[in-house]
């Protein structure tokens, strides 16, 4: 049996740029953090029969890979040569849907798992880039880099992207204070909607993927102001000024609302102005692609008025924390300890510490 555990992720500034359809054009730039709520993946082989066995939303049970429904834990087993006897289970902290990431967290910590098991052990980047040659080549998903390596990496972390797809990812470190003072002053509500990621994504990919498709100057221009507005954010927080990233996170806000209608609705809008106004709120955001999830909120004053709010209209405050590590074997019966396949690897960075949740 071999248990892993990866993180979720909140974008802190950029997002919409790590998609193939603009970073081919203009290279990308994420800004994000992982947090302390996660994606859990067990798997175990069965000892008697060969079936395939997979627990999460729903339960399914195959004599073959080709015949697994759930398309991330087939093309997963399929790409590890994997085509019976395995049984997969997920848990997760949170549910899916709601814009931090927990698909490709549920692939990375599968991929963790299959390369222990097969005692395969590959670097952090090479997790992500197989995560993500499988989202996006294999399945043809209209999505983005980021989350794939956030899972991998955790941590307040720097993507920047280059026209060919190459990932460098980059480690901010903060001290212990000054992490604390900034979640404490970024709260995230949980809105009571889920939503398919793909459903929003698709129409921002639509567009600029096509010239000549009216929208497309339109998006362009609001994704060259959200990655120029992440660069500030990443400078705001860096320099602790942490009012600014609130008050840019408004800006950051009116951008992404104009790359597609479905990434707002009307009882957030109506909450965020109000907000604003009587809270002391300087800025906000629906957590990923839009549409429900997750709304972080920056307020530097007023908490528990907010709080109370907040809850009043349905929607209650997510506690977090940062978490430093990504993807992370918890234990492997295989040997009998808990184990960690990645060996430290700083592409050209500091070293920092590295970890590894249920659709």
């Amino acid at each position: 049996m071999i248990l892993t555990r990866t993180p979720f992720r909140v974008t802190l500034g950029g997002g919409g740029t790590d998609l193939p359809s603009y970073y081919r054009e203009h290279g990308g730039f994420i800004f994000a953090m992982g947090i302390d709520k996660h994606m859990y993946i067990m798997i175990n082989p069965p000892t008697i029969d060969r079936k395939i066995r997979l627990h999460y939303s729903n339960s399914e049970t195959t004599d073959h890979v080709s015949q697994v429904r759930h398309e991330l834990a087939r093309e997963a087993l399929r790409l590890q040569g994997i085509e019976d006897k395995m049984e997969v289970s997920s848990m997760a902290d949170l549910p899916a849907g709601t814009g931090l990431g927990s698909s490709s967290c549920y692939l990375v910590g599968l991929l963790n798992a299959l390369h222990h098991y097969r005692r395969d052990y590959i670097s952090l980047d090479k997790l992500a880039e197989e995560a993500c040659f499988i989202e996006l080549e294999v399945l043809r998903k209209p999505i983005g880099k980021q989350d794939q390596y956030m899972a991998a990496f955790g941590g307040l972390t720097v993507l920047e992207i280059e026209k060919d797809g190459t990932v460098d990812v980059r480690s901010i470190e903060l001290g212990t204070s000054s992490i604390a003072a900034l979640i404490a002053n970024t709260h995230i509500y949980y809105t009571g909607v889920e939503r398919d990621a793909l459903w929003v994504l698709s129409e921002q990919n639509q567009a600029m993927s096509s010239k000549n498709r009216p929208e497309h100057a339109r998006v362009e221009d609001n994704l060259h102001q959200i990655k120029e507005l992440g660069r500030r954010i990443l400078r705001a927080i860096e320099s602790e000024d942490f009012d600014e990233w609130g008050r840019l996170l408004d800006e950051h806000w009116r951008h992404k609302k104009q790359l597609s209608p479905k990434i707002s609705f009307g009882k957030v809008d109506r909450l965020y102005e109000r907000v604003k106004k009587d809270f002391s709120v300087l800025g906000g955001k629906v957590i990923g692609a839009g549409g429900g999830g997750f709304l972080m909120l920056y307020c530097p004053t007023q908490h528990k008025r907010l709080e109370a709010f907040m809850q009043a209209n349905g929607m209650p405050r997510l506690h977090y924390n940062l978490e430093r590590e990504g993807s992370k074997v918890l234990a492997n019966s295989n040997n009998g300890e808990a184990a960690s396949c990645h060996p430290q690897v700083t592409f050209g960075l500091q070293p920092r510490p590295r970890l590894a949740a249920s659709l």
